[in-house]
């Protein structure tokens, strides 16, 4: 299979700019097959669940939303003591920055990356930031693939294939989250620990505020 970027995939079009071309040149070389084919359908899936929602987001900073929102997962950052969500945020925004997007611009961006695992809240800010989440919700979890034609599911598919998808993409989160445990305490990242690392024992929020140092 190529990586040749499509421009045109299942009804959605994706702009042939120096901008989403240099993106995808950079999220391919720091990403593997999983991440990368993960990204890209992010992006179809974002925009087409918009669609039938009636949202329609600027489709370069979606698509930058889209590439760049995993990638606090990969080895570049396996150092880093923040959430993986904001390493992707903090990349995107400084990639859109040297590319001469505003700044309120980019920082849209930078929002949607670092909400998407936050469920509800995206959905009611500006598209940009909803159809992030909504392109992770359908590809990882499943939510929303009722409002994607089954052709156009079929085609993205096609042309980004999931083979043993489920399983590789938690190896991924588990890898990239591991060493900042943490980082997971309050979203959903603490449920891939606790099932994946030994010894691994989440934060329970009540005992957070029981063992604080207030007397009462």
């Amino acid at each position: 299979m190529t990586d040749t970027p499509t421009t045109a995939l299942a009804g959605v079009t994706l702009p042939d700019s120096r901008l989403v071309r240099e993106a995808t040149e950079l999220v391919r070389e720091a990403t593997n097959d999983t991440v990368y084919h993960h990204s890209r359908r992010v992006y179809f899936f974002g925009t087409l669940r918009g669609q039938s929602r009636g949202l329609q987001a600027d489709p370069e900073l979606l698509y930058v939303g889209a590439m760049f929102h995993d990638l606090g997962l990969t080895e570049r950052h396996r150092d880093s003591r923040q959430r993986f969500e904001i390493d992707g945020a903090d990349e995107a925004r400084d990639f859109l920055r040297r590319h001469g997007i505003a700044d309120d611009a980019a920082h849209l961006v930078w929002e949607g990356i670092a909400l998407h695992t936050t469920p509800e809240i995206p959905w009611h800010m500006a598209p940009e930031v909803a159809l992030v989440t909504a392109g992770v919700e359908a590809d990882v979890l499943g939510i929303g693939r009722d409002e994607i034609p089954a052709p156009a599911l079929a085609e993205v598919v096609a042309a980004h294939p999931r083979p043993d998808f489920k399983r590789n993409i938690l190896k991924e989160f588990t890898q990239g989250i591991a060493h900042r445990p943490e980082t997971t305490f309050g979203n959903v990242k603490a449920d891939v620990l606790e099932r994946y690392v030994p010894g691994y024992v989440r934060q329970n929020f009540v005992d957070v505020i029981l063992d604080s140092d207030w007397p009462e």
